[in-house]
């Protein structure tokens, strides 16, 4: 039965992430834009794994899947969390329509797991499709996950950019001792 709703499960979960990102949507050139693709790569892999995902617990896969997929959950708290914290958001800091309220900061924010990376929102997602592919890996869920990975590395580069021109040099010095999505590696 699940899987025969899966298409229509993809479809209304399409249009939800398509309203959610509207105003980045419009903006191609903003980051929000190529996170709308990697959230779909995201909810595809979900819904093709779904009926697997407690299928043979203690396999290799199975358990490399589910630290990645509780591992995701750290850098998406942490990083909220310093974004609300130090970022000193206010409506008036940055207008870009296409912005998330936590993302609307009037400083760079370069405490907690900011001080070690620049994009631990992305790093969460980034866990978040490798745990989902290892649920059940196969060749379509790699080309899933790839295209997921692919594209957090553009949304990560165009919000770089973006940062750029609303931070400016202090930005660029940030950039130079911080990764972007793995500390001290990557």
């Amino acid at each position: 039965m699940f899987a025969d709703a899966r298409p229509a499960i993809f479809a209304v979960a399409t249009l939800l992430l398509a309203y959610i990102s509207r105003a980045s949507l419009l903006r191609p050139k903003s980051h929000g834009f190529f996170r709308f693709f990697t959230w779909e790569a995201i909810l595809g892999l979900v819904l093709m794994n779904a009926p697997l995902w407690f299928t043979d617990p203690f396999s290799w896969h199975q358990i490399i899947s589910w630290i990645l997929l509780v591992g995701s959950f750290a850098p998406l708290a942490l990083g909220v969390h310093a974004l609300q914290t130090h970022g000193r958001q206010s409506a008036s800091a940055r207008q870009e329509p296409e912005l998330f309220a936590f993302e609307r900061t009037s400083r760079l924010v370069s405490e907690g797991i900011f001080h070690y990376i620049r994009h631990p929102l992305y790093s969460s997602l980034l866990l978040l499709a490798w745990g989902v592919f290892f649920k059940a890996p196969s060749v379509v869920g790699g080309g899933l996950a790839g295209m997921a990975t692919a594209g957090l590395m553009r949304t990560a580069l165009m919000d770089e950019a973006e940062c750029l021109q609303v931070f400016g040099q202090e930005y660029r010095e940030y950039m130079t001792h911080t990764r972007r999505f793995i500390p001290g590696v990557f």
